[in-house]
């Protein structure tokens, strides 16, 4: 009995892993015959689970929505993984998911072994978040749900998007993952009628059912998702784009560089390339300069010639500025005047 109840809870707790399964395939996973699972199967349909099952070569068995929600199997990673995602949830730019995250962390921690709540405690007590800013938007809860579901079920996804000007537009795509950063979340989807690759910021979309039919995947536009959207939302969204050698290492500038300001790679020892976009060559100078890092222009040519007038332009506003006040005693070039009344001047190489 207790190792029937056992095999019951492990078919339950793969069900829930993977969204269908073969007869077969259940049957290697639990060491027993085709036979048994479909008995197994029966006993959870007993239970109140409400367990689907299509047939053919083709078919497999899938744990279907119910009336209620069944109990969750975790193990202990899993739950760990859970408890602290919940709480660091509510700062990732979701809207309204703080208050839920609180009211499922209270009912998992309430059923946690001592053992596992002394790990999260731990997690918990000696982590300090770093957001950098405001959140400039948020995303509905449901609608993240929505894609993400699409996205499983290969299913296309029709929607309203609102571009950065304000402006709608109708869109059908084929969904194919949701990638987040740290202020917003993106949608990497096949654009049916522009055929060609999309990112869709989620908080811009409105879905608009019904959904469907379902669609093959295709190959994706690259292997690395997260870099491909960060490309896109740090320089091809943007009028002007330009490369510039940071001297510093890569790790370094990745430290203080966010991906969605920038893609980095490694250029030669102590230094790294920086791709970035901007609005306009001026804002761009301003983009550049607030990294904090020493720099070598690469391209384009102009934004030498844009840094040059910003340089020219601060020049002239500390000459109007007039003389260089005296430096106070103990602070750097105390004691030490240049010639009186003249200005100050900053010297750009």
């Amino acid at each position: 009995m207790l190792e029937t109840s056992a095999r019951l809870l492990r078919l339950l707790s793969l069900l829930q892993a993977h969204r269908e399964w073969s007869g077969a395939d259940l049957a290697d996973r639990l060491g027993v015959t085709a036979r048994t699972v479909r008995r197994d199967v029966d006993r959870l349909r007993e239970l109140g689970y409400p367990v689907n099952a299509s047939p053919g070569t083709g078919g497999g068995y899938q744990l279907g929505a119910g009336a209620e929600l069944p109990p969750l199997l975790l193990d202990d990673d899993e739950a760990v993984a859970v408890a602290v995602g919940l709480r660091t949830a509510a700062g990732q730019g979701i809207e309204g998911i703080g208050e839920s995250s609180v009211r499922a962390l209270a009912k998992l921690e309430q059923v946690l072994p001592s053992r596992l709540r002394r790990r999260i405690g731990a997690l918990n007590a000696f982590t300090v978040p770093m957001l950098h800013g405001p959140r400039s938007s948020t995303v509905d809860p449901a609608v993240l749900t929505e894609l993400a579901n699409a996205c499983r079920d290969s299913e296309r996804l029709r929607f309203a998007y609102r571009d950065h000007g304000g402006s709608s537009t109708r869109r059908t795509v084929e969904p194919y993952r949701l990638v987040c950063t740290e202020r917003r979340w993106y949608l990497v989807a096949w654009d049916v009628d522009r055929e060609d690759w999309r990112t869709f910021r989620a908080d811009r979309i409105t879905p608009r059912p019904p959904h469907g039919p379902r669609f093959t995947p295709r190959t994706p536009p690259s292997g690395n998702l997260a870099e491909y959207v960060s490309r896109g939302v740090s320089t091809g969204a943007y009028a002007t784009e330009a490369v510039v050698r940071l001297l510093v290492p890569l790790e370094e500038a990745a430290a203080r560089i966010s991906p969605s300001a920038g893609t980095l790679e490694a250029s030669g020892e102590g230094s790294c390339l920086l791709r970035a976009g901007a609005p306009s060559l001026d804002v761009m100078v301003i983009h550049v300069m607030m990294t904090g890092f020493e720099f070598e222009v690469l391209e384009p040519a102009g934004l030498g010639d844009a840094i040059r007038a910003a340089r020219d332009r601060l020049s002239r506003a500390l000459e109007r500025q007039g003389p260089k006040a005296p430096a106070a005693s103990g602070e750097p070039g105390a004691g030490r005047p240049g010639p009186e009344g003249a200005p100050a001047v900053v010297r750009v190489p």
